[in-house]
């Protein structure tokens, strides 16, 4: 290689490094956050081998999926993931989960009618709606938390 074409190298490398660093900051002022998840576990947990995730897509016309966290995550967020569910927040409200597995395929602002409401239950026992979010709440091992998107109404299944 000739001393004339370090420079030429040094300098792409430096221009595809800024870059890099300047997609990195706009999304991070941009607040976008996402969490993507492991392949699925698509079947409830056994026993207390860990925490069972149920999500209802029935009002963006899909169905009701469920999955198993393995082990004990350490928040609904975590048994989520682990169950092989990804999420993102919404830009405007840090921690307010807008999405999972992509639907709405756009966020909206929070309203009574349309948001992602987060359940905790026993294995077939009622249906709680959480007072923490989901990256506050721990849940245990054996317990089953529950996703819902629309006016805040309770997964369409009974906690398997």
């Amino acid at each position: 290689m000739t001393t004339s074409a370090r420079p030429a190298r040094r300098t792409a490398r430096r221009t595809l490094g800024a870059f890099a660093a300047a997609a990195a900051l706009t999304a991070g002022l941009l607040g976008v956050s996402t969490a993507t998840a492991p392949p699925a576990r698509a079947a409830a947990c056994t026993g207390n081998s860990g925490v069972t995730v149920v999500v209802d897509f029935t009002a963006l016309g899909g169905g009701i999926e469920t999955g198993c966290a393995p082990g004990d995550p350490a928040s609904g967020l975590a048994a989520l993931t682990g169950a092989g569910f990804s999420y993102a927040f919404h830009p405007r409200f840090p921690g307010f989960v807008c999405k999972i597995n992509t639907l709405p395929t756009t966020c909206t602002n929070p309203t009574g009618t349309a948001y992602w409401s987060y359940w905790h239950a026993a294995h077939g026992g009622p249906w709680s709606y959480s007072n923490l979010g989901a990256g506050s709440y721990n849940p245990a091992p054996g317990e089953v938390e529950g996703w819902s998107f629309g006016a805040g109404a309770q997964p369409g299944i009974t906690a398997p």
